[in-house]
């Protein structure tokens, strides 16, 4: 077989008991995934481990569960029924140890689906928008099978990887999975306005994708010299970046440069950052590394959370005991942030779901992980204000947090802990 094939011919490389790791996000080589379930009646027990991806999982069929197994490092949608159907489990790791997990040998990989733009004049080619722990795992897999596409960002830093890493290509010319940009609520542009409040200009900013932080950045267009260093970034930013708010000339690291490991966004954000030198992509080993955030003065993180207690308590990756999501960078960047000269650790959130349950809660329920202990939580931000929780006791977080709480929930959730303490 020559190194030119079709998914079908790669995938046949991969045998029973192999462990595969997939590249995340908008790369997601779903070209590769769908041929590999399209051989499941051939293979048993193979497990496949990733972070969030896109598109059809198509080996996450509860049925093909003697086939594949999927050990989700952060839980997507598109496997997210797996861990209640039996063909699925979740790994919880902070996102910066990932690669640690392939160079050390805990989770031996014999294969990695990677998708990548076309080689260069020079050899080498692009991971594109998501670089997190997919560079260890080319590194450290025994066979490397890519899904080449002239579509895919170029982009620069730990992307790059000479074209010879490869053992099997699949050309392909499709579009990258993407998000728009969804409308932003007023309840959500309250919020964004107190996040904004808290952001000094010579700030370095850390924000995931959303509506709420997108409320927070259009808010911040009367800013001076702002930094980007984040794990993912979205369209949000490119007004800024565009205006020259965001220029990331005070950073501590990467300076004159912004930083990330993965992006998603509209097809706007992968044309600004193709071919785009301001934009450095790095290894989630680095991006996320506490030591290195914490080298940027006046680190901004901005996290948001499935429930907070009115300790400070952030669970943001479980329904009780029900696993939603992972732990991902949060803790990375709040504890980053928390250490840096001047930074601040915020936690953002609507002050009630949708059908109107309270997000601020006296306790966590039962079987709820805590990602982000309440020692490291600065501010909790709701649409009716912001909570002040850094150097207080626990009688004055429990003040803070209620009064930003939603108002149909503060006498109960006020009188719930302190009943609980008598």
């Amino acid at each position: 077989m020559g190194k030119y094939v079709t998914a079908a011919e790669a995938v046949k490389v991969v045998q029973s008991g192999n462990r595969i790791y997939v590249q995340a996000a908008a790369a997601t080589p779903t070209v590769l995934t769908k041929a590999l379930a399209e051989r499941a009646s051939e293979l048993r027990n193979v497990e496949i481990c990733h972070l969030h991806t896109e598109g059809e999982a198509a080996y996450a069929a509860p049925e093909l569960k003697d086939s594949f197994h999927v050990n989700s490092f952060f839980i997507g949608k598109n496997v997210r029924h797996t861990l209640t159907a039996g063909n699925g489990s979740y790994t919880p790791v902070f996102l910066s140890e990932i690669p640690s997990l392939f160079r050390k040998n805990i989770l031996p990989l014999d294969v990695v689906f990677i998708h990548v733009t076309p080689p260069d004049s020079h050899g080498y080619c692009s991971l594109g928008v998501s670089v997190e722990a997919t560079k260890a795992a080319i590194e450290n897999a025994k066979i490397v099978i890519a899904q080449v596409n002239p579509q895919m960002p170029r982009t620069f830093g730990d992307s790059v990887m000479n074209f010879s890493a490869i053992d099997y290509v699949v050309e392909v010319d499709t579009p990258i999975y993407g998000h728009g940009t969804a409308e932003i609520s007023h309840q959500e542009e309250l919020i964004g306005g107190f996040v904004a409040s808290l952001v000094e200009d010579e700030s370095t900013l850390q924000m995931g994708i959303g509506s709420i932080p997108n409320a927070a950045l259009k808010k911040l267009v009367n800013h001076k010299n702002l930094g980007l260093h984040t794990e993912m970034f979205s369209d949000g930013v490119i007004d800024l970046i565009e205006s020259g708010v965001i220029n990331c000339r005070y950073k501590g690291v990467t300076k004159n440069r912004a930083l990330a490991t993965f992006l998603i966004g509209s097809q706007r954000l992968y044309d600004f950052v193709n071919d785009n030198p301001f934009i450095s992509m790095r290894e989630s080993s680095f991006v996320n590394d506490t030591a290195v955030i914490r080298r940027n003065p006046k680190m901004v993180a901005i996290n948001s959370a499935i429930e907070v207690d009115i300790t400070g308590q952030v669970c943001a990756d479980s329904i009780g005991a029900k696993m939603y999501s992972g732990v991902g960078g949060q803790m990375d960047f709040i504890r980053g942030a928390s250490l840096s000269e001047g930074g601040k650790a915020i936690i953002a959130l609507p002050s009630v779901t949708k059908s109107g349950e309270s997000k601020i809660v006296p306790f966590l329920k039962q079987g709820a992980g805590v990602v982000t202990t309440r020692a490291n939580v600065h501010h909790v931000v709701t649409e009716y204000g912001i909570a002040d929780l850094y150097g207080k006791t626990l009688r004055q977080r429990a003040t803070a947090m209620t009064n930003v709480a939603h108002p149909d929930h503060r006498e109960a959730v006020d009188k719930a802990y302190f009943d609980y303490f008598k």
